[in-house]
């Protein structure tokens, strides 16, 4: 019997388990994944909102300027990259103006700071590369840009780290709840067994209204909204410092540009609502019409240097707000549900909300020790010189270079198979360390990153995946003549 069992090991699921894993509490993470964040986590634009376009009195607008405000001290415990580069909104016309004050008076009620609307003079001196269609923009400084993958496994990491099970590739079949003499409980079959718990957190993505609606008569509908992105190579990472959006509308914050916490440019995303909640493929349609929009805000984008696209699924509900909190037909039943963007913004904030929820059902008490710090993976090209060659003397792994676009070596491959929930794929090894991030898109150093994976794992190489399942890169040894 667990005290709490989430499911859904995206960012969300993560920040409850670390916010739950200070207290005295068996706790447990579920996904159906090989991997931690390989849903909705693993595809968005890594923008930390400053919450300006939330409906007030919304969860997402409490939440948002919440998460916001708690993200610096969490990237510094938590040894992420993040930035405070601060987010444009542009105005094109000067019939977009009452527009722009009215997103300028909706973030001054959602308690945003220092935000201002800044004429096209000013915009130019923040942004040189900026459209000559602009005449104002919103200017909020408190906008920044995180590692979306870094930052959900650094948030498992802590929490494995303080005692929380994390249950990968288990996926959830049924969920049935039991009433006891006057208590309830649940019951979560998966394709390993069964777990039985007191609370269950819904944290679920795209499938967290398949769950709710398996234990309540009030049913929920989560759409997934497509969004679908290009990103460019490091040569275009000085086009723009800041995030630049459009107005936003009724189906999301419009088309950004971007530059990301490593250095490349991104833009995006489309918004296409699908009945395929695992469809992920790209269309040329959509990513023209990226294009062809992200042209309006920024000057002279080199399309020639963009190196991938990809696209990502976000968890709509059309009451337009996240659906937080214990389900009334349904006690010890506590939804995280309709957690679109801001919801990455927001993830620091909702593990708190929710482990307040879940400390006012079950008397618990704080843990003597909690380890609030983890340490990231070592990353050669940010240390001195003497830092290097000290971690070289110490291990020469470090002075093998595997991707050469990225300049990832051998030893920091090595600190991502071999750290908490450590990498186990392709993908795995590329969201921990970015090898196969780069120019080539993985076509060098996959072979070598595959030996060290099989070599590490103690498997043969035939079994290593790209992210599990049956993604497999080799099919068979060609018989000897």
């Amino acid at each position: 019997m667990y005290d709490v069992v989430i499911i859904g090991a995206g960012v969300i699921g993560c920040s409850v388990a670390r916010e739950l894993s200070r207290y005295e509490m068996k706790l447990a993470v579920i996904d159906k994944s090989s991997d931690i964040g390989e849903g909705t986590s693993k595809a968005n634009s890594g923008i930390v909102h400053a919450g300006y376009d939330a409906k007030v009195g919304s969860l997402k607008a409490k939440l948002n300027v919440e998460g916001n405000r708690l993200m610096e001290q969490l990237a510094s415990e938590l040894d992420i990259p993040f930035r405070r580069n601060g987010s444009l909104v542009l105005c094109f016309s000067d019939g977009e103006i009452e527009q722009l004050e009215k997103l300028y008076e909706n973030g001054k009620k959602n308690n945003v700071p220092n935000l201002q609307i800044i004429n096209k003079v000013e915009v130019k001196e923040l942004e040189p590369n900026i459209s000559e269609e602009v005449v104002s923009a919103l200017y909020a400084s408190t906008g920044g840009i995180v590692c979306p993958f870094t930052l959900t496994l650094a948030l498992a990491e802590n929490a494995f780290s303080n005692g929380v099970e994390f249950m990968l590739e288990q996926e959830v079949l049924r969920v049935d709840k039991i009433q006891e003499e006057g208590k309830t409980h649940y019951c979560i079959d998966t394709n390993k067994g069964r777990l039985e718990t007191k609370i269950v957190v819904n944290a679920a993505g795209v499938y967290a209204d398949l769950f709710h609606n398996m234990v309540s008569d009030n049913k929920i509908k989560i759409t997934a909204r497509k969004g679908e992105y290009c990103l460019f190579d490091k040569a275009s990472s000085n086009l723009v410092d800041k995030t630049i959006f459009q107005m936003p509308s009724k189906n999301g914050k419009g088309i950004l540009v971007t530059p990301t916490i490593h250095g490349n440019l991104m833009i995006g995303p489309s918004a296409l609502d699908v009945e395929d909640k695992e469809s992920t493929n790209t269309t040329a349609s959509a990513l023209e019409e990226i294009m062809k929009k992200a042209s309006r805000s920024v000057k002279n984008l080199p399309m020639r240097q963009i190196i991938t696209s990809f696209s990502g699924l976000r968890a709509h509900e059309k009451g337009d707000d996240f659906i937080i909190g214990e389900i009334i037909d349904a006690p010890g039943f506590i939804d995280a549900a309709g957690i679109e963007s801001p919801g990455l913004t927001c993830a620091p904030a909702i593990g708190k909300f929710i482990t307040e929820i879940i400390r006012n059902m079950i008397l618990t008490t704080k843990k003597n020790v909690f380890i609030s710090r983890r340490k990231g993976i070592h990353n050669i090209t940010e240390l001195s010189k003497e830092e290097r060659r000290n971690l070289i003397e110490n291990n020469p792994a470090y002075a093998n270079v595997i991707c050469r676009c990225e300049t990832i070596t051998e030893g920091e491959i090595l600190e991502a198979i071999h750290r908490p929930l450590g990498a186990t794929t392709l993908d795995g090894i590329k969201r921990r360390t970015r090898a196969g991030s780069g120019r080539c898109q993985a076509g060098f150093c996959t072979p070598k990153t595959m030996e060290i994976l099989a070599r590490e794992l103690k498997i043969d190489i035939e079994e290593i995946t790209k992210f599990g399942g049956g993604s497999k890169l080799i099919t068979g040894k060609n018989k000897e003549i």
